[in-house]
């Protein structure tokens, strides 16, 4: 670990007085802690292999603990591994199934998860990186979570707010920071440290939350957090939000060991600032965090982005009919035929007569591609596969979707060997298949991949090439 700088060390100092400053320096040198959480989406997903007994108290599915990216829950999307602190911010949203959510820092995709899990299938989530490397991350993050309702996109809050002014029922700003709660795991963070970056990263964090403001209902709520314990970037934005755009911040539930904000480290002193949470490394719930949820209450004002969502003109539906196919009856019975030799989850039964075709992709979006135009979107909704050459191939997104239900026709490979095998892209030879064609492939009981059973008792390898390992 690198040093702590000697600026830094006297500034908490100041502010927290030589005792309370020590015990913070004296945490940095200790280990980070680790956490995972379940993915509630999946069926039978407690039937893991992990300790369940050390429970996170602010977070549904949330444990202490450690998990390998190498374990068959990781490679099916039934655990994520987060820092336990960075699982509270989207928990105190309390996201209800049917809202529509914009995660508007989202990569690497924990807090989209949380959502996802909140939303149930159920209303619209906007999961945005500026980031194009971190986007990809987000995307197969979210993907492997088994999402249906979400749009992706790699863009700048600028760009999106010109599509979604007085959109979103809730809003998660979890904004780039000068990271100093994330020391002890991240060099980085330490050598890039400084006072003059401290106060660039309180002016991009006001740049965002203009966006976001626009971006939000009347009566929308806003989470606003970072990994850092400088009052520039925490308590005196709350505070700026409180002043400048006339939110109001929220009670939200604090377990022992969660702090309260700091009134006194801002100009205003609002009293209500200690409504915001702080996790100190020295408390030993997680890594460094803050967060507030704060509520817009302003004028009621009428939403055009919304009205065009909700029904496109006549122009609109002539131009989408122009550059979607429709699918055609019999793509459709090819389409079908595979599909119900699966269980289907209900919600996804009840969409695929909104199913379209995208250059023989058959996608069912979140959005139209017209409500999106624009901006440039990594992937939208659901693709349930492609049609090639009259047949057609399911996708490895639905591979996850399909995990969320129970499925029979299912091949569970028996043993570590032959699941590193697959995921390095190698066939496997099947002992008395019990059917021929396609199949979910699963390790431990964990659907992780799409196969194919030949009449020769060959499983072809549907593992995706970029994820093979």
């Amino acid at each position: 670990m690198y040093k702590i700088p000697t600026e830094f060390i006297d500034k908490f100092t100041h502010l927290l007085g030589e005792k309370h400053a020590s015990e913070l320096m004296s945490a940095y040198q200790e280990n980070p802690k680790k956490g995972f959480r379940l993915n509630p989406l999946k069926y039978d997903y407690t039937n893991v292999k992990y300790n369940l007994d050390y429970k996170i108290p602010y977070i549904d599915n949330g444990y202490y603990g450690e998990i390998s990216g190498n374990d068959s829950e990781w490679i099916g999307g039934y655990v994520y591994s987060q820092d336990p602190s960075a699982m509270y911010p989207a928990t105190i949203a309390d996201i209800k199934p049917g809202e529509y959510v914009l995660d508007l820092c989202a990569a690497p995709g924990g807090k989209s998860t949380i959502i996802a899990s909140k939303l149930k299938n159920e209303g619209i989530l906007v999961a945005n990186e500026i980031s194009s490397k971190r986007a990809k991350e987000l995307r197969e993050n979210l993907e492997k979570w088994g999402t249906s309702n979400v749009i992706i996109t790699n863009e700048s809050p600028e760009r999106l707010v010109k599509k979604f002014k007085n959109f979103f029922d809730t809003i998660i700003v979890d904004a780039p920071c000068s990271g100093e709660g994330m020391f002890r795991k991240s060099d980085d963070a330490i050598r890039y440290w400084s006072q003059e970056y401290v106060l660039t990263c309180q002016a991009r964090q006001q740049n965002i939350l203009n966006c976001a403001v626009d971006m939000l209902k009347n009566n929308g709520k806003l989470v606003y957090s970072t990994c850092t314990y400088s009052p520039e970037e925490d308590e005196q934005i709350v505070s700026w939000l409180m002043k400048e755009k006339n939110l109001k911040i929220q009670t939200i539930p604090k377990s022992q060991g969660i702090s309260d904000g700091h009134p006194e480290w801002t100009i205003e002193k609002f009293n209500d600032i200690k409504k915001a949470a702080r996790f100190w490394l020295q408390d030993k719930i997680g890594e460094g965090q803050f967060a507030a949820l704060l509520k817009k209450e302003t004028a009621q004002c009428i939403n055009s982005n919304l009205d065009m969502i909700a029904s496109p003109s006549k122009k609109m539906r002539s131009n989408i009919k122009n550059r979607i196919q429709v699918i055609s009856k019999d793509d459709f019975k090819l389409i079908n035929d595979i599909l119900h030799q699966f269980n289907l989850p209900l919600y996804l039964s009840k969409q695929l007569d909104r199913a379209i075709n995208k250059n023989n992709h058959i996608v069912i979006p979140a959005l139209s591609d017209e409500k999106l135009k624009s901006l440039h979107v990594i992937s939208n909704g659901i693709e349930l596969g492609i049609l090639k050459k009259n047949r057609f191939e399911p996708s490895h997104q639905l591979v996850y979707i399909l995990a969320q239900v129970k499925q029979n026709n299912v091949y569970n490979i028996t043993n570590e060997s032959d699941f590193k095998k697959y995921l390095h892209g190698e066939t496997l030879q099947v002992e008395h298949p019990i059917t021929y064609g396609y199949v979910l492939v699963a390790f431990e009981h964990h659907i992780f991949s799409f196969g194919k059973i030949g009449k020769d008792s060959i499983l072809k390898n549907y593992y995706p090439k970029g994820l093979r390992r």
